[in-house]
């Protein structure tokens, strides 16, 4: 079991507060692979949006994101689980903790096949230690 974690925006929502195509059904295939949904964002705790597109029942805990020493701000704003593997447009955040750096996801009527990926990479990864995938990063060690 691991803790995923996934940005807001530009990630799961587009600029225009549509919900990233196949989210719902990524999240279902994650939760069904034993692993816990964590939700963060740089500009806050974002509940209100997890609600308004009934992603509770898959979220394990919401939080505001670190913007930079990551490790160090997990610490300071006392986010009681470790990133195990994150799903972020903002690179840095990946390379730092290992996942897949998503392109970002702007608006409902933008074609988007990213986040159908994501499940088979955190399958691979979490069965090899590693996945193939173009995006993936490994976790900085």
């Amino acid at each position: 079991m691991m803790n995923i974690f996934f940005d807001v925006d530009y990630t799961i929502l587009g600029i225009d507060g549509s919900l990233r195509p196949g989210t719902i059904d990524a999240f279902k295939n994650i939760k069904n692979q034993g692993h816990n949904i964590y939700i963060w964002s740089g500009v806050g705790i974002r509940t209100y949006e997890i609600s308004k597109h009934q992603l509770e029942s898959f979220v394990s805990g919401v939080f505001r994101k670190p913007l930079k020493n990551f490790v160090l701000e997990i610490k300071k704003m006392g986010i009681p689980v470790n990133p195990d593997f994150v799903i972020d447009d903002y690179p840095e955040i990946v390379k730092q903790f290992g996942g897949i750096h998503i392109k970002p996801y702007y608006y409902r009527s933008q074609p988007d096949d990213q986040m159908p990926q994501v499940p088979q990479v955190i399958m691979d990864y979490s069965t090899k230690g590693e996945s193939d995938h173009p995006d993936y990063h490994g976790k900085v060690s």
